[in-house]
C-alpha cells in the first residue's frame, strides 16, 4: 500500500489469498535467513528482486511480457489482465547482474531492493512490443486473474547509497533485446537425434 516502498515497509499480505503463498514464501525466506544468519554466524544476505526481463526467457514462461511476445509474434491479441493503466517496475537482466555483484563484494546485509523505479502501464509495454515486432495485434483487456496483483515499485535510495548501483539500460534497448532473442528462439525446435548416434 506504500509505493515506492522502502526495505523498511513490511507490506500487507492476506495470508489465504490467491497470491499468499508467494507474498508469504518471500517473507517466510527473508526471516530464515536472518534466523539462519544469527544462529549459526552465516555470511547471508537478502536482496528484494524486482519484476526482472530480458533475453533467455522462455516464451511460455506465463509472465506477462514472454505473453506480450509470443502473441505478437503471432499477429493474436494481446491480453491485458486487470487494469492496463496499472504500473509496474522493468529491471533489465544485466542491471541485476551488476547489483548482484556489487552485493556480494560489499559489506551490507540487506535487505536492499533491487529494480528499476521507473514507472511504465501494462499498455506502454504491450504497445511497445508491438512496435518492436511489428505485429498487427491489437490489445484487449480481460478480468483479472485470482492471482493478479498490483506490482509494486522499489524505492533504490539504499541500492544507491550503499552499493553504488541504479539501473542503466532503457527499457526501449532491454525490450529490443528481449524481443530479439525471443524470436529467434520462436523458430527454434529441439530434434530428436537419429538412432546410433
Amino acid at each position: 500500500e506504500e509505493h515506492p516502498f522502502p526495505e523498511s515497509y513490511w507490506g500487507f499480505v492476506d495470508p489465504i489469498g490467491a497470491r499468499s503463498s508467494y507474498a508469504e514464501g518471500k517473507r517466510y525466506a527473508e526471516s530464515l535467513v536472518v534466523n539462519y544468519r544469527v544462529r549459526f554466524q552465516l555470511e547471508a544476505k537478502i536482496i528484494r528482486i524486482f519484476n526482472t526481463y530480458g533475453p533467455r526467457m522462455r516464451l511460455a514462461d506465463g509472465r506477462m511480457l514472454p505473453d506480450f511476445a509470443a502473441a505478437a509474434l503471432e499477429n493474436a491479441d494481446l491480453a491485458i489482465y486487470g487494469d492496463p493503466s496499472w504500473q509496474g517496475s522493468y529491471n533489465y537482466i544485466s542491471d541485476l547482474i551488476e547489483a548482484l555483484l556489487k552485493m556480494m563484494n560489499s559489506s551490507e546485509t540487506g535487505p536492499i531492493n533491487i529494480g528499476n523505479p521507473e514507472p511504465h502501464t501494462m499498455r506502454e509495454i504491450a504497445e511497445r512490443v508491438i512496435k518492436l515486432t511489428g505485429s498487427q495485434s491489437r490489445i484487449v483487456t480481460r478480468d483479472p486473474l485470482p492471482f493478479t496483483a498490483k506490482q509494486g515499485l522499489p524505492d533504490i535510495a539504499l541500492a544507491k547509497e550503499r552499493l553504488g548501483w541504479f539501473p542503466v539500460v532503457p527499457l526501449e534497448k532491454g525490450l529490443e533485446q528481449t524481443i530479439e532473442f525471443m524470436k529467434g528462439s520462436r523458430v527454434m525446435r529441439l530434434e530428436k537425434l537419429p538412432t546410433g548416434l
